[in-house]
């Protein structure tokens, strides 16, 4: 599936339809380059889903936990992009989060590929010529 991002002003919308369409999967890996929009997509996701608190990029944290108001899953946000070993993934009990039952959003899974549910979700942001952004996954 594809998903045309025109604008922030539509990024909810775009949310919204990805949101309807995760089906029952609960590990998404979002690719795609710096500045592609991958955390300000997966804000808006977490605002759709029903999050309530303020939602930061996890870039020093690794992950940021959040509670959907909505349906009271937990949602887990990770960026895997300052992550130097692979150890690092391993102490923070990366199993528990995949396996344990929460939404993943995970930005540079690039960096952890090996570690990553067999049933994760591959979703890629690109930028377009126009400015655009497509999510495909």
């Amino acid at each position: 599936m594809e998903i045309k991002i025109s604008n922030l002003e539509t990024i909810g919308e775009a949310a919204a339809r990805f949101a309807d369409n995760m089906g029952r999967a609960r590990v998404f890996a979002f690719y795609g380059k710096m500045g592609a929009g991958k955390t300000t997509f997966i804000k808006a996701v977490c605002r759709h889903l029903g999050v309530e608190d303020v939602i930061t990029s996890p870039t020093f944290a690794i992950v940021n936990e959040y509670t959907s108001a909505t349906t009271g899953d937990t949602v887990y946000h990770f960026d895997f992009y300052r992550i130097k070993k692979l150890d690092e993934v391993y102490d923070m009990g990366y199993e528990e989060y995949f396996y344990g039952g929460g939404i993943c959003f995970i930005e540079w899974p690039e960096l952890i590929e090996g570690l990553l549910p067999d049933d994760a979700v591959k979703v890629t942001i690109t930028e377009d010529e126009d400015g655009t952004r497509t999510v495909s996954f």
